[in-house]
């Protein structure tokens, strides 16, 4: 995976707008999922590169260090022989002095292609920090989304549960409805009903009676004074 690759994709992920995203899911809880996937393999992926990019980086440093260090090393090299073919020459050794002479500017000609190497990677180490700089900065962030889509995962998970619930309870109540007349409870009270006025019915079918019981007896108290006027008119006319 190159390293613009990389950057774009954290770019992308790390500015993802997950509110946005879930107003337009049919099911956000599947896409909450899916995106926690997606999310988890790039930042692998990219963690992966990322590592690839530091260890570039790392062995760029490292073979800058060591042209620095051979530049001075030949440095230190080119004055050595400098001033033994001095010292050569002020002792009369002109042609060893030459020798010492040529393998200072040997040293010298290796200094300065070191610090050429050394020159040339100076900036491009400069900007592979920066890439790798951003790289970590993009992969904290896409750290942080995980987090956050997690969290609204779950809470949504959480959501829906308690919903649920809330709901199998509205249920419950819901199926104890004393208008229904197939319900228990609407059952109980026609039967309640039915027995007062079974009740009532009685109560008033005995009182009905005991009325005719009373008619009865005035209707013989009725005769017996018929019978008595008859029996006095009976005797007047005998009389």
């Amino acid at each position: 995976m190159s390293k613009q690759t990389v950057l774009g994709r954290v770019a992308r992920l790390a500015r993802a707008n997950i509110n946005a995203l879930l107003d337009q899911a049919e099911d956000p809880q599947k896409m909450l999922d899916q995106l926690i996937r997606d999310y988890t393999d790039n930042i692998s992926e990219a963690e992966q590169a990322v590592a690839t990019t530091i260890g570039n980086l790392r062995m760029l440093e490292a073979d800058h260090r060591e042209d620095v260090d051979a530049a001075a090393e030949w440095g230190r090299k080119a004055l050595a022989a400098s001033r033994k073919g001095d010292e050569l020459r002020a002792g009369g050794s002109s042609a060893e002095a030459d020798r010492f002479d040529h393998l200072a500017k040997v040293a010298l000609g290796r200094q300065l292609q070191s610090e050429r190497e050394a020159a040339t990677a100076a900036p491009v180490i400069a900007a592979q920090t920066e890439v790798v700089d951003r790289l970590k900065a993009g992969l904290e962030a896409m750290r942080g989304k995980l987090t956050e889509l997690t969290a609204k995962r779950d809470e949504l998970v959480a959501r829906v549960r308690a919903a649920e619930a809330q709901n199998r309870m509205l249920d419950a109540v819901e199926s104890i409805d004393v208008t229904d007349p197939t319900s228990d409870l609407s059952r109980f009270e026609d039967k309640v009903r039915r027995e007062e006025a079974r009740a009532l019915g009685r109560q008033e079918l005995a009182a009905s009676s005991l009325d005719a019981q009373f008619e009865a007896l005035d209707d013989l108290g009725r005769s017996a004074e018929v019978e008595a006027r008859l029996a006095a008119l009976k005797s007047g006319g005998a009389a």
